[in-house]
């Protein structure tokens, strides 16, 4: 897998747009700074709109072809990333040091998930929050072309995360069909499952 990310994101392009998640702009505009995790970030769209909004972030990912370039869109939007290399089971989550932790389209294997969202919800502190989004199963089952993973069993239902997050006050929790312009990757009708819980 990681090659497979290595390749998608040495393309010159930005292959998720610039631009960050509408779903997650729409809650951290909401929100007080504080101290941010974006697990699986990619290229940074989402990182490097948080922190021009003033959150001290920080992200990871697999992929040094993601790390490169999110670096280069931080730089060229002036914002600083604490931006590391790891394996989602390698990475030390800590505990209760972050204010929010961002999932968005971070698709984990079932075999690992929920040991690293338990590792998310220790990693949050008291009244932190987890901010979710991820491709539900109608996505393939209605086989939109806007992208996710082609396995059922790592698509995400309401109900899956609110069993995975049982120890998180749920504050918002629904599953929707949405329309995505996020690079050439997410372009389309979608359906996508949303998560908000806070410890």
């Amino acid at each position: 897998m990681k090659e497979f990310w290595d390749e998608r994101f040495k393309q010159n392009e930005y292959v998720y747009g610039e631009s960050p998640n509408a779903f997650l702009k729409s809650q951290l505009t909401k929100l007080p700074e504080g101290k941010i995790l974006f697990p699986l970030e990619g290229e940074g769209r989402n990182a490097c709109y948080a922190a021009t909004l003033g959150f001290k972030v920080d992200a990871f990912d697999f992929s040094e072809a993601g790390k490169k370039k999110a670096l280069e869109l931080a730089d060229k939007k002036s914002v600083v990333l604490n931006y590391s290399i790891s394996k989602s089971e390698d990475y030390d989550f800590g505990i209760e040091i972050y204010d929010y932790i961002v999932l968005i389209f971070a698709h984990l294997n079932p075999a690992i998930r929920p040991e690293i969202h338990q590792k998310i919800v220790k990693a949050l502190k008291p009244n932190g929050r987890v901010i979710i989004e991820g491709f539900h199963p109608k996505q393939l089952e209605n086989n939109y072309p806007s992208g996710g993973p082609k396995s059922l069993e790592m698509l995400y239902t309401a109900e899956l995360l609110k069993n995975d997050f049982s120890d998180l006050n749920v504050l918002l929790t629904e599953e929707v069909e949405t329309e995505l312009n996020e690079g050439n990757y997410h372009k389309g009708k979608a359906f996508v499952t949303r998560f908000i819980g806070q410890k």
